[in-house]
């Protein structure tokens, strides 16, 4: 019904920058809430960021001040601008919503995309 394709992931130095993009399509009616969740090796998945339709952002302590996530409703889109990398944000980072759609709705992922940081 929703799927999300994320891009942006990559290989970068410690103190260096990245986007994340996420796009969501399929039979949608309404997106809620946005956000971006990551899984370090060896960890659980744990929430880095989150926006709502109105714009009402929430972020993990350990990435403020250094993410920002964003969202173009038009689009369907959620961004994640990474500066100040650091090499403990290696991780698989993976896309997620709640949206609405024709035949039902609910929670939504993306396939993830791997972003590595280099010391």
């Amino acid at each position: 019904q929703v799927q999300l394709v994320e891009s942006g992931g990559g290989l970068v130095q410690a103190g260096g920058s990245l986007r994340l993009s996420c796009a969501a399509s399929g039979s949608i009616v309404k997106i809620n809430a946005m956000g971006w969740y990551r899984r370090a090796p060896g960890k659980q998945r744990e929430l880095v960021a989150t926006i709502t339709s109105g714009g009402t952002t929430h972020y993990a302590d350990s990435v403020k001040g250094r993410f920002t996530i964003s969202r173009d409703n038009a689009k369907n889109t959620v961004y994640l601008q990474m500066n100040s990398l650091k090499p403990e944000d290696t991780a698989v980072y993976y896309c997620n919503c709640n949206a609405e759609a024709w035949g039902g709705g609910g929670y939504y992922w993306g396939q993830g995309t791997q972003v590595t940081v280099s010391s």
